[in-house]
C-alpha cells in the first residue's frame, strides 16, 4: 500500500463523504511501502487507537512512541507520519472525520466557539492518549465503542458515531480551554513547512539545491536546514531521497526500465538509484519490480 498525496503533501484519499464525513479503517503499518506512511496532512481530524504492537508516530515537531492500548489525537491540517518499530507490525484503528461533523452549520456557535478554538491553533497539533489520565482512558474506551459499532453496524450506526465523537470533542475542548492563556496562542510555522514540502515535491525529479529551497521560502540556508530538521526529524537531503524512492515505486510496478526511472525521478545514474533504493527498500529495484509488477 502506498499513500498518495498532492504536491504539498495533502493526502488525496477521501475520508468519508459530504453526507457522512467520517472514515473508519483498520490499519497495519506493515501494509505500507517501507513499513511506514510518509509525511502528509488533511483537513480532517484523526483519532488513533493502537490495538497491538507499537508505532513511532510523528506530528509536526513532536515524536511519540505509541504502544498497545494507547491512542493519539491528531488535529486538522497537522503534518504526520508513522514508522515501524523494531521490525514488528502494529495494528491500529484510524478514525478520520471532518470538523463540520461536529459543528454542522458554517459559522455556527459550535464552530466558532468550540471547534475553531482547537483546529486553528497549531500549538495543539496532537495529544497522546495514555493510561495514566482517566479522561484519556475514557476517550480510548469511546474509540473502542466506535470500533464495535463499525463491526456490528447497528441500525443507528451513524448517530452512535456522531454522539461518541461529539463527546470526545467535548473532553478535548475542556482540556484545551483549561490551559494557561500563554499556551493558547497559535503558531505560524506550518505554512512555511508546507511551502518547503510543496517545492520539493514539485521539483523532486530535477537537480535540487539547498540554495534554491531556502530562497523559495526567504530564509538563509542554515535556518532552512535547522527548521526542516526540527519538524521533519530528517535532513532535507534525506527527505529528497526518500521522496524520490517513493515516486519510483509506481513506475517499477508499471514495468518501466530502471535506467528510465532513475532519470525520471531525479537520480544522477541508475547505479546510484539502485544503491539508494536498496538502502530504503532492502532489495534491488529489479527484485522489487519482479515481486510487485502489475499490483496496485
Amino acid at each position: 500500500m502506498q499513500l498518495q498525496t498532492e504536491k504539498d503533501q495533502k493526502e488525496i484519499k477521501k475520508h468519508g463523504n459530504y453526507e457522512f464525513p467520517v472514515h473508519i479503517s483498520l490499519e497495519k503499518i506493515q501494509a505500507y511501502e517501507q513499513d511506514s506512511f510518509p509525511w502528509h496532512w488533511h483537513p480532517e481530524i484523526e483519532l488513533t487507537w493502537i490495538m497491538s504492537g507499537q508505532i513511532e508516530y510523528l506530528v509536526n515537531d513532536r515524536k511519540y512512541l505509541l504502544r498497545a492500548g494507547e491512542g493519539l489525537f491528531c488535529n486538522s491540517n497537522s503534518l504526520h507520519s508513522g514508522y515501524m518499530v523494531e521490525g514488528a507490525d502494529c495494528n491500529y484503528l484510524s478514525i478520520t472525520f471532518h470538523p463540520r461533523f461536529i459543528y454542522g452549520y458554517e459559522n455556527s456557535l459550535l464552530q466558532t466557539k468550540y471547534v475553531d478554538f482547537i483546529t486553528t491553533n497549531e500549538a495543539w497539533h496532537s495529544l497522546k492518549l495514555q493510561e495514566a489520565a482517566d479522561w484519556h482512558q475514557e476517550i480510548i474506551g469511546q474509540l473502542q465503542q466506535i470500533y464495535h459499532s463499525f463491526l456490528t453496524s447497528p441500525p443507528d450506526y451513524e448517530m452512535q458515531v456522531h454522539l461518541i465523537l461529539t463527546s470526545i470533542w467535548q473532553k478535548l475542548y475542556l482540556y484545551y480551554c483549561s490551559l494557561p492563556v500563554s499556551e493558547q496562542q497559535p503558531q505560524k510555522h506550518l505554512a512555511r513547512l508546507k511551502e518547503i514540502l510543496s517545492y520539493i515535491q514539485e521539483h523532486s525529479a530535477q537537480e535540487l539545491t539547498l540554495d534554491e529551497i531556502a530562497e523559495h521560502v526567504n530564509i538563509c540556508k542554515s535556518e532552512c536546514c535547522r527548521f526542516f530538521k526540527k519538524y521533519m526529524k530528517m535532513t532535507i537531503f534525506e527527505y529528497i531521497l526518500f521522496l524520490r524512492i517513493q515516486n519510483s515505486l509506481p513506475l517499477l510496478k508499471e514495468g518501466e526500465s530502471v535506467t528510465k526511472i532513475a532519470s525520471m525521478t531525479g537520480f544522477s545514474t541508475p547505479a546510484y538509484y539502485g544503491q539508494i533504493f536498496k538502502r530504503y527498500m532492502g532489495c534491488s529495484p529489479i527484485h522489487y519490480r519482479k515481486d510487485h509488477m502489475g499490483k496496485n
